[in-house]
């Protein structure tokens, strides 16, 4: 009987209110979660579904740098070193690395799963395949730099890639071009041109992007997450330490003190900067990579240029010629009109002296004698023309 009596009073008007609050928890929650996949410093794997407020608690970036990452935004390539975390958006890769693990937005786009395969084998045996820094040094670079170098490459190689693909198929049609201007010719041209104009535009937004890192040291400093990390957890366990041996002094001063040690800690962090050289020899190998790039594509585009103003001199050469053969046929067309004129003058209703003649001598000496008067006129048309430069 308990549980019959409690049933009405919940059913008809408890429902609706209790409907109401999930629905208004979704919106206080904002965007919903996204599949992250969440790489460690030993090379594991795992995917992750976080929403935006918990990455920006966890890697401790402005909710502005994570839009860079959104898949369904465009931005230029662009390297951002926070306090605990690097934003990195290159091409196909859109990731944040922090001192311990790497997050991964689009890992399951199919672009991207050749670099998270690279990732993955370079992170579990970083020995076995040196990177490009670590062979010249022969030392092991901190972890960030380690994905950040995998970045790098991943996006190196793509861009070279697109880079010959186009080289391989533009010089040819360009050539092809040359010989014979058609309108199919010019059509696939016109669409190597574009795609030109934009991997250009992309090779040149990751190498400002690089430059303008080298060209800041500061930037550059801000991006050593693992000395940074072990320098903030070094103050604060020495200031503990102190802490502890003052455990006799009053209470007073030893707040006093506690609390200016923590704001000289906090105070010295933010000036903490390291000694740039290792990441600058990383950065200044692909920045040479990348330049490499761009100049082949420079030479690609001049190439492009001098096919382009070649096919305007073909072009200007076949409207000369156009405009030649229209003043030559205007000259013809003036000769056969004055001889138009002389039968039309002999076919009107008058009577001529000739007429009345019993030979037909004079009717043929006067037809050869307009042809013939046609022709010369035609002959000194053209010699005019020639001479006054008109004609070649």
């Amino acid at each position: 009987m308990t549980s019959l009596e409690e049933t009405p009073e919940e059913s008809p008007d408890d429902q609706p209110a209790a409907a109401t609050p999930p629905r208004s928890a979704g919106r206080r929650k904002g965007t919903p979660s996204r599949p992250w996949l969440v790489v460690s410093d030993s090379g594991q794997a795992c995917f992750e579904e976080v929403g935006k407020h918990s990455i920006m608690r966890r890697t401790g970036i402005p909710a502005q740098d994570l839009r860079l990452l959104d898949p369904l935004l465009s931005y230029p390539s662009t390297i951002l070193g926070r306090e605990r975390a690097i934003v990195l958006n290159l091409e196909h890769i859109k990731a944040i690395i922090t001192a311990t693990e790497v997050l991964i937005l689009n890992s399951k786009d199919p672009m991207v799963a050749p670099f998270v395969h690279d990732l993955q084998s370079r992170l579990s045996n970083p020995s076995g395949a040196p990177h490009q820094v670590a062979e010249s040094r022969n030392k092991l670079l901190p972890f960030e730099f380690r994905v950040l170098e995998i970045c790098l490459k991943s996006t190196y190689r793509r861009l070279e890639a697109e880079t010959l693909i186009l080289e391989q198929e533009a010089y040819p049609a360009l050539d092809e071009l040359t010989s014979k201007i058609s309108t199919l010719n010019l059509e696939h041209v016109r669409h190597i041109k574009s795609r030109l104009v934009a991997i250009s535009w992309r090779v040149q937004t990751v190498r400002d992007e690089l430059e303008h890192l080298l060209d800041d040291d500061n930037d550059m400093a801000g991006m050593y997450l693992t000395k940074k990390l072990a320098y903030q957890d070094n103050g604060e366990s020495s200031s503990r330490v102190e802490v502890d041996d003052d455990a006799f002094r009053p209470e007073e001063d030893k707040y006093e003190e506690f609390r200016n040690q923590i704001e000289n800690i906090h105070r010295n962090l933010p000036t903490f900067k390291p000694q740039v050289q290792e990441l600058e020899t990383l950065l200044e190998a692909y920045f040479v990579q990348i330049d490499g790039t761009l100049n082949k594509l420079s030479r690609l585009k001049d190439y492009v240029d001098i096919t382009e103003d070649c096919i305007k001199i073909m072009q200007d050469e076949k409207q000369n010629q156009l405009l030649e053969m229209v003043i030559i046929l205007s000259f013809v067309t003036m000769a056969a009109t004055a001889g138009i004129v002389v039968v039309g003058i002999f076919g009107q209703n008058i009577h001529i002296e000739l007429f009345d003649l019993p030979t037909y001598a004079q009717f043929w000496e006067t037809t050869f004698g307009t042809i013939g008067g046609c022709v010369i006129l035609y002959i000194l048309a053209f010699g005019l023309a020639k001479k006054s430069g008109l004609l070649r």
